[in-house]
């Protein structure tokens, strides 16, 4: 028996009762092992992929940002993160001093030219930071290939001294004389009562609508020369001097498009304007009449209604009822800036357990998104965000085709272009796991989701035809394997 199991070496051997067993042993070396191997599937390397547009923006600051006077060194810090996750710009508060003084967030513009360096308004530093931090800031960014985009306040100024406008007979409480005394210490661009409405020329603009007293008439020469047409204007100071490399055009309704037009024609660089309004035609209107991006409050406010308010998701499928259905080259998308993250009315903002869901769609479809700063730095965000943006730098090609669209259900293919795949959302709003079959352009492809919410490996028929499913209160983003 000794020498039986000596020969049987490589097997394991059971004696029950004078019986011997003999079963095949699991050694590495044995050739006759009959385990199937399994073939792992692999997501495709996304860096070989280019989507139809590549790039996100950041709007790089949030309402009262912390700590005072300490903000442009704080974002500075983020830039090589931003670079690497696939962020091509930022956008950074108004940088001229306001009449707040250190507590502005740049929006009660007195100095366009103090951007951090003289004492007015109870400060030296603007809330952000100095001239020095700015402009290193500026840098910084251009080394980290991110242009940086300046908030550009022209509807209205404040901070200015009090004096007599005898276009306004015995109203004696208009603050429009700006001067060296007197909120602009710069001595760049004085003011007047005559650049305000009402002047010599007329009683106001056709968009005044706020800040009566202190409208800038843009169609006074002397105002125009020193906004932008001037060597020495505010638009050169702040491109050639500072080093910004574009603009966001703040409420754009109070003043007219073509003040953009002859700004963007003067000095260039990419543009933004804020028209807050939730209809698409009036977006197309003004970006027709400007010539300027503008930021999609339409599809902003369908985003909200679909996900928060109606909770009904077929209203993504409506026809143009977004600017970036329209003209998505123009279309800058959203989910949250400073002005919807403070408002108490639910209706204009988009609720915390929805933000992903919105960033999913904004991130896979067309136009040009942007992410606001306190979602992406938010730590239950953010890698979550950084995946998306490197799905929509990669796969997001092809046109748009909506495969369904159900009240708790929204399936959208962008259907590539050669060499390109493309990809399928799947957001679902119900509570609980959602199934579809949808025909793809993928035939006989094993699928993956890129989202890494999903973990079964569907595959197409010869039709193209499968199966995707999405979890409840999220979405899954599928392409194929390798």
């Amino acid at each position: 028996m000794i020498d039986f199991l000596k020969k049987y070496t490589t097997k394991t051997v059971l004696l029950l009762g004078g019986i011997v067993f003999v079963f095949n042993a699991c050694s590495s070396d044995d050739d006759s092992s009959n385990e199937e191997e399994t073939t792992a599937i692999n997501k495709l390397d996304l860096t070989q992929y280019n989507g139809d547009s590549k790039g996100v923006m950041m709007q790089a600051f949030y309402w009262d940002v912390e700590p005072i006077g300490e903000w442009y060194t704080t974002v500075e810090t983020k830039l090589a993160d931003w670079s690497a996750a696939g962020i091509n710009r930022i956008w950074l508060p108004a940088p001229g001093k306001g009449q707040s003084g250190s507590f502005s967030m740049g929006y009660d513009p007195s100095d366009y030219f103090d951007v951090g360096e003289f004492e007015q308004h109870g400060t030296i530093e603007t809330r952000f930071g100095s001239r020095a931090e700015l402009e290193g800031l500026i840098s910084t960014a251009h080394q980290n290939n991110i242009e940086v985009i300046a908030d550009i306040v022209l509807g209205h100024n404040s901070g200015g001294g009090q004096q007599d406008n005898p276009y306004r007979p015995g109203d004696t409480e208009v603050y429009s004389l700006f001067n060296e005394a007197n909120g602009n210490a710069s001595g760049k661009f004085n003011r007047s009562y005559e650049h305000f409405h009402p002047n010599a020329i007329h009683a106001n603009d056709a968009e005044a609508l706020f800040f009566e007293k202190t409208d800038l008439c843009h169609d006074q020469q002397y105002v125009k020369d020193w906004l932008w047409l001037r060597d020495d204007s505010v638009a050169n100071f702040y491109k050639d001097v500072l080093g910004f490399d574009g603009w966001r055009f703040d409420y754009v309704k109070s003043f007219a498009p073509s003040v953009v037009t002859e700004w963007n024609k003067k000095v260039g660089g990419f543009s933004v304007g804020e028209n807050f309004d939730g209809n698409a035609n009036t977006l197309k209107d003004w970006v027709d009449a400007s010539g300027s991006a503008a930021f999609d409050f339409a599809c902003f406010y369908r985003l909200e209604e679909a996900l928060d308010r109606d909770k009904d998701l077929s209203i993504l499928a409506e026809s143009k009822n977004m600017l970036r259905k329209i003209y998505p080259e123009k279309a800058v998308t959203f989910i949250a800036n400073h002005d919807t993250e403070k408002e108490e009315n639910l209706n204009n903002r988009i609720s915390y357990a929805n933000k992903m869901m919105a960033h999913a769609y904004i991130l896979t479809h067309d136009g040009y998104p942007t992410l606001f700063y306190s979602d992406y730095e938010n730590p239950l965000f953010k890698e979550q965000l950084k995946n998306l943006i490197v799905i929509r730098n990669s796969l997001a090609s092809g046109k748009v085709k909506i495969l369904k669209a159900v009240q708790n259900e929204y399936i959208m293919q962008r259907e590539g272009t050669d060499g390109n795949p493309g990809l399928i959302l799947y957001i679902n709003i119900g509570t609980e796991i959602a199934s579809h079959e949808v025909t793809t352009s993928w035939k006989n492809k094993t699928l993956i989701d890129y989202s890494n919410n999903i973990k079964d490996n569907p595959s197409t028929n010869l039709s193209g035809t499968t199966t995707l499913t999405a979890p409840p209160k999220s979405f899954s983003i599928w392409s194929i394997a390798q």
